[in-house]
């Protein structure tokens, strides 16, 4: 589902910068910030990440529903900002945060410990 194309109250100098899909999103890595744990990835737009910047607390675009969400309303497992980062490309963000509770859906700590995968050495 596409995002709807309106204003953002993003700094134009930020957004000049972006590199978004056909969509107009970008990957938004989110990091706790004191372990380097990486707990999760989603989706922003330019309003998602200057709602993130401006609240601290990280706002994504929700793909399946089609709206913004802000991490924690509703399950109280909040992400509040302690750094946002730009990666050399322009194409995705690294947002380091202190994570209350789970940061994946299923309920576990980090979306990324559930299923490793074999190394074939």
């Amino acid at each position: 589902m596409s995002v709807p194309a309106r204003p953002s109250g993003l700094d134009p100098a930020v957004a000049s910068r972006l590199k978004r899909n056909a969509d107009g999103l970008f990957p938004a890595v989110a990091q706790q910030y004191d372990t380097g744990e990486v707990l999760m990835l989603g989706w922003m737009d330019d309003e998602a990440l200057h709602r993130t910047l401006t609240t601290g607390r990280c706002t994504y675009w929700s793909r399946s529903r089609g709206e913004y969400w802000v991490k924690g309303d509703t399950s109280g497992h909040v992400q509040l900002v302690k750094s946002v980062a730009l990666d050399c490309d322009g194409d995705t963000v690294l947002v380091k945060v202190d994570q209350t509770g789970a940061a994946c859906h299923t309920g576990d700590r980090t979306c990324f410990d559930a299923d490793v995968l074999p190394l074939g050495r």
